[in-house]
This record gives structure tokens, C-alpha cells and sequence, in this order.
């Protein structure tokens, strides 16, 4: 009966009905979390085994807005290949009030569109750079290895330095974060884009040492314990979210095929991970997963969002 239902009910109308709720998750997490600037991490997850040749059927690929510090999934949106990210970004980005946040994506999606959707939403963003926006990335990488070599005489710019072990690796970083120069190329391109920042990693694993420079603009002020925040937080959709979403609701294994019953059960895997993170009972996940199978006081507790007896 579910599969029907399901099948028969059109994505876009189904996560609408979901909104004013994830809307007041969004506000009482706020409140418990005290976190008044959030970052909602943008990114796409595929679904490896939902295409089906024989109906010419590619897999189904999301993109989706993870609030990193609140733990929910507050949309989806479904494209057909990979490759169309920057067309569904925009889409995502107007189903989620970005008053206030901090809004982080990867290299292939930093445009200049979306920057001004971000920045007109009232929303603040960091975003990655790599060879796809080449005259910019080459341009803060001269910039940035210029004042290395002059030893950063003259320009405003903020540091922070952190170690972590784990998982039998030592990482250091350094984040570095600058005011952007009046000359920058293509400045005047980006909306209310007003500093640089880098980030320098090395990690040290069996012996071996490797190190990574990543570079970003960003329409933050300077304040580089924010801007490292916004950073490290990225990752979260990707360790928190869409790992869980492979370990324990097996979603790469899905071979759901039919395209509104696929994007449907994403799209309340993502919403039941979002409940499940606000119920907070010192058990893992996949555990708290069984117990809602289990037992119907535990599954009223996590929708009703109260803590346990």
C-alpha cells in the first residue's frame, strides 16, 4: 500500500507538506543547539543502483541543504545527471529561508548566480575554488603566495591553527583568512564577496605525510574562527549525512526504479535521519533505527521530538 502511495504522489507536493515542520525543527534545534549563525552545507549524493537500462532509466541524483549544526536535511531536489547540479542548486536554495546562515558549497557549483541568490536570501556564503573558475582561483593563489613571500607585511588577515588525531591519523591545519584586494580579477562579478581564506592540511598516515592547500571567496568579514567553523561543518553532509544514508539505511544498495517512488523514499530516508539526529539518547543511529521498529512509544517519542521517560 505504501509503494502505491508512494509512487502515486508527486516529490515536489510531498516535501512541501513537509516544510512548516522542518521549518520548526530548524527553530528548536536553534534554541537547544545556541547557534545563531548555522551552516547549511550544499552537496549532491547518487543513488548507485537506481538506474534501469532496459527503461532507459539513468540514477537518481540529489542535491540536497544540510543544516551541519542542527542535524537536518531541510531540502531535496533531483536532477538527472551530476552534471546538472548548478541548474538544481538554485532550485533547493529557494525552499529554505537563508536569513542568517552560512551557506557552503563545493568547487564545481561556485557561480556567480548563485553567490547573489545566497547574498539577495539574506544569507552569507563560503565557496571552494578550483580550475573551474580559473582566472579567479589562479588569481587568488598569486595573491595569496605574493604576500607569503612578503610575508603578509601590510595586509589585514587572521589565523588559527588546529590539530586533531583520529582514526590513526594526525591532520594540522592552518586557515587563513584575508580581506579581498580592490584588484582581485573579476571582483566586480560577485556579490558582496569580502574575503579570501585558505586552508592548509597535513596529515600524517603509516608514515607517510601528505599536504593540501584548498582555496575560497567568501562574503564573511574577517573572522577566521567562523570561517574555519563554516569550513569543517561543510563535511558534516558528507560524514554525517550521506554516510549514514549508505551505512545504515544501505541507500546505495537501493534498487528502487520507479523515478517517484526513488526520489520519495530519498526523500524520507533524509527526513527520518533528520528526526532521528534531534532524539538524543546517548545510542548510536542504526540502534535508535531498530528501536522505532520496535517499540511504538520510542517511534512517538523521536516524531513528537520528546526525550525519553
Amino acid at each position: 500500500m505504501f509503494r502505491h502511495v508512494l509512487s502515486a504522489l508527486k516529490p515536489e507536493a510531498f516535501q512541501t507538506c513537509f516544510a512548516n515542520w522542518l521549518n520548526s525543527l530548524r527553530e528548536s534545534a536553534a534554541v537547544a543547539s545556541g547557534v545563531d549563525r548555522p551552516i547549511f552545507a550544499v552537496d549532491g549524493k547518487t543513488l548507485r543502483r537506481s538506474h534501469d537500462r532496459g527503461r532507459n532509466l539513468g540514477v537518481l541524483h540529489s542535491v540536497s541543504v544540510w543544516a551541519s549544526d542542527y542535524g537536518l536535511t531541510l531540502c531535496q531536489v533531483a536532477t538527472d545527471e551530476k552534471s546538472n547540479e548548478i541548474t538544481a542548486i538554485p532550485v533547493a536554495l529557494t525552499l529554505v529561508d537563508l536569513t542568517g546562515a552560512i551557506v557552503t558549497i563545493d568547487a564545481m557549483e561556485t557561480q556567480t548566480a548563485i553567490a547573489k541568490q545566497i547574498i539577495d536570501g539574506k544569507g552569507d556564503h563560503v565557496l571552494a575554488l578550483k580550475g573551474n573558475q580559473g582566472t579567479l582561483h589562479q588569481g587568488v593563489i598569486d595573491f595569496v603566495e605574493a604576500q607569503m613571500d612578503n610575508d603578509f607585511e601590510g595586509i589585514t588577515y587572521r589565523t588559527l591553527t588546529t590539530h586533531e588525531t583520529a582514526h590513526g591519523r594526525n591532520e594540522g591545519r592552518i586557515y587563513m583568512q584575508i580581506a579581498v584586494p580592490k584588484d582581485l580579477p573579476g571582483l566586480d562579478r560577485w556579490a558582496n564577496l569580502r574575503t579570501l581564506g585558505f586552508v592548509i592540511s597535513t596529515v600524517l598516515r603509516n608514515g607517510k605525510e601528505t599536504t593540501e592547500v584548498r582555496y575560497y571567496i567568501s562574503g564573511l568579514r574577517l573572522g577566521v574562527k567562523q570561517f574555519a567553523r563554516a569550513v569543517r561543518s561543510h563535511w558534516g553532509i558528507e560524514n554525517t549525512c550521506h554516510r549514514s544514508l549508505d551505512v545504515t539505511y544501505r541507500e546505495d544498495e537501493s534498487r528502487i526504479r520507479d523515478t517517484n517512488l526513488r526520489e520519495n523514499v530519498a526523500w524520507l530516508n533524509r527526513f527520518t535521519l533528520s528526526l532521528l539526529k534531534q532524539h538524543k539518547n546517548g545510542k548510536c543511529m542504526a540502534m535508535n533505527r531498530r528501536r522505532c521498529s520496535w517499540n511504538d512509544i520510542v517511534i512517538q517519542q523521536v516524531l513528537t521530538g520528546k526525550a525519553e521517560c
